[in-house]
């Protein structure tokens, strides 16, 4: 079993957290607005897909 030592494992994440490469803040705004708009899209897509099937429903159930 190994030996645990605290200082090697905070030295090694260290090591590891360099090794990184961060996203600049212009590449996180852009990948952001992405999500955002991507998300409204699928809403509305979903929007409209549930109220084609309303409508759908309501036909042949005559409700």
């Amino acid at each position: 079993m190994a030996k645990l030592d605290p200082a090697q494992y905070v030295r090694e994440v260290r090591q590891e957290v360099a090794k990184v490469t961060w996203p600049t803040r212009k590449e996180t705004l852009v990948t952001t607005g992405l999500v955002l708009a991507l998300s409204a899209l699928a809403a509305l897509f979903f929007l409209i897909v549930d109220q084609i099937i309303q409508l759908a429903m309501g036909w042949v159930f005559g409700v």
